[in-house]
């Protein structure tokens, strides 16, 4: 067992903004806006999504998101944890 004191300071911080880079990547590849993203998730604006996706002030996405947006993008959950590319 590992010793949570042995956690990267900012291994939470580089792991939000791997997943909000990687909801940007695989949203931009099937050509939906964030707006687009936004309304389906019920916001009527893109703030929640466009802060989370680059971890503005903090913003990032939770569970919850991270299963709507899985859903409505039609891929598994797990594809925003990996490191991806923009191919």
């Amino acid at each position: 067992m590992l010793d949570i004191e042995d956690l990267p300071e900012k291994y939470i911080d580089n792991l939000y903004k791997t997943i909000g880079k990687n909801v940007k990547i695989i949203r931009n590849k099937q050509k939906i806006s964030q707006l687009k993203l936004s309304y389906a998730l019920g916001y009527k604006s893109v703030s929640v999504v466009s802060c989370a996706e680059i971890y503005h002030n903090n913003i990032h996405f939770n569970v919850e998101h991270l299963s709507k947006i899985a859903f409505i993008l039609d891929v598994d959950i797990c594809q925003f944890f990996k490191p991806l590319t923009k191919e």
